[in-house]
C-alpha cells in the first residue's frame, strides 16, 4: 500500500515537472489567439455565429459517422465467426448489409453524395 502511494506521488510529482518545463520551453506564447481558440471545423468562433453554414457539409458528416459505426458493428460480426452457428451469421450479415446498401441507395438517390448541385 505504501509502495503504491510512493509511486503516484512520484509519478504525479514527474508529470508536474515535464508539464512546467514544457511551458517554460514552448516558443509559442500562451495568449497566441489562434492557439487559445477551439477548432470549428474551419470557422473562426471569434466571428460572429449567424453565418450560412452548409447544410451538405451537414450531411455528409452524418453520412460519415453513419458508415464509422457500420465499421464498428462489422469487426464483431468477423471475430464470431468461429463461436456462433454459420448459418445465423451469414442471415444476420446478409441483413446488416442490405439495410447498409438500401441506405446508400436512399443517400445517392438523394444526391446527397454529390458535392456540386
Amino acid at each position: 500500500m505504501m509502495l503504491l502511494l510512493s509511486i503516484t506521488i512520484f509519478m504525479t510529482i514527474i508529470s508536474n515537472i515535464m508539464m512546467i518545463l514544457s511551458m517554460i520551453l514552448s516558443k509559442k506564447s500562451f495568449m497566441d489567439r489562434e492557439k487559445c481558440s477551439p477548432f470549428e471545423c474551419g470557422f473562426d468562433p471569434k466571428s460572429s455565429a449567424r453565418i450560412p453554414f452548409s447544410l451538405h457539409f451537414f450531411l455528409i458528416t452524418v453520412i460519415f459517422l453513419i458508415f464509422d459505426v457500420e465499421i464498428a458493428l462489422i469487426f464483431p460480426i468477423i471475430t464470431s465467426f468461429y463461436l456462433v452457428n454459420f448459418l445465423s451469421l451469414v442471415k444476420v450479415s446478409f441483413f446488416f448489409f442490405i439495410m447498409l446498401l438500401i441506405g446508400l441507395y436512399h443517400e445517392w438517390n438523394q444526391n446527397m453524395l454529390n458535392w456540386t448541385n
